[in-house]
């Protein structure tokens, strides 16, 4: 690690702890050459995680995009902004601890759903409707059913 002030690539640990937030490791360092004192960051490395269509494409997870899916299955329902950002992120972060890089597009949706399911049952059949894509009432009235 470079010193900050005098460029020396050698320092020495003077002390490790986890940020704040819990997401990182932060380190004191003291340069071996000037003993200026500076502060270093390790985070983990995030790989981009992959949604396979069904159609074999792929695309990087895109939060806007399942947010605005949920918002439109949302409206004019009891659910706040700060609901569906909290539904994106346990999505996301179960997603990026689970360790993989893909994930087709029908898991993903089950997991919105399952997490819908709990939130809002109107949302959730508005989300279903278009993610299941039914193709006649038979299929929209078994997933009420199942609902019940």
């Amino acid at each position: 690690m470079r010193c900050p002030a005098c460029g020396f690539e050698e320092s020495k640990v003077v002390d490790s702890r986890t940020s704040e937030a819990q997401d990182a490791i932060r380190r004191r360092r003291e340069c071996l050459r000037c003993g200026e004192r500076f502060t270093t960051y390790e985070r983990r490395e995030e790989q981009p995680l992959i949604v396979v269509k069904r159609d074999g494409s792929r695309q990087p997870f895109d939060d806007n995009k399942l947010r605005r899916g949920l918002l439109v299955a949302a409206a004019k329902r009891p659910i706040s902004g700060e609901d569906i950002d909290i539904l994106i992120t346990d999505i996301r972060d179960s997603l990026q601890n689970s360790f993989r890089s893909e994930i087709d597009s029908a898991t993903l949706g089950d997991l919105v759903l399952l997490r819908l399911k709990n939130l809002d049952a109107v949302a959730y059949v508005r989300f279903a409707s278009v993610y299941k894509d039914f193709q006649n009432l038979e299929e929209f009235t078994h997933e009420l059913d199942d609902l019940s």
